[in-house]
């Protein structure tokens, strides 16, 4: 595959404890990005965080069970991105997602 100089990153906030059909959802959207052809996706922990209820998640020993923030980093060309978005929406009930241009520099399979 092959992406232009001007992509998009598209960059999903959940928490670490959402489910989407019985599997975390940050897995399920990753399946959904490789299965819609997309070019790529990351899943990053964070170690603390806090979003729209104010709540601070956090990576404190004791507190290791409770859901840690998630983001998700999807990168392809906008048009690509804007037609996966549908697709998660309905999944997504609690979190932000935001679409950024970006500038790719190179992308290898080292093949």
């Amino acid at each position: 595959m092959i992406l232009p100089e001007e992509g998009h990153l598209l960059r999903i906030f959940i928490g670490e404890s959402d489910k989407y059909e019985g599997q975390p959802l940050f897995e399920w959207i990753v399946r959904k990005a490789r299965e819609q052809g997309l070019a790529g996706a990351t899943v990053l922990r964070g170690l603390l965080g806090f979003g729209a209820h104010s709540r601070i998640s956090t990576a404190k020993i004791l507190r290791l069970s409770e859901g840690l923030p998630i983001v998700v980093e999807i990168i392809d060309t906008r048009e690509k991105i804007e037609a996966f978005l549908p697709i998660i929406d309905q999944s997504i009930s609690e979190g932000l997602a935001t679409l950024e241009k970006v500038q790719i520099r190179f992308y290898r399979s080292g093949k």
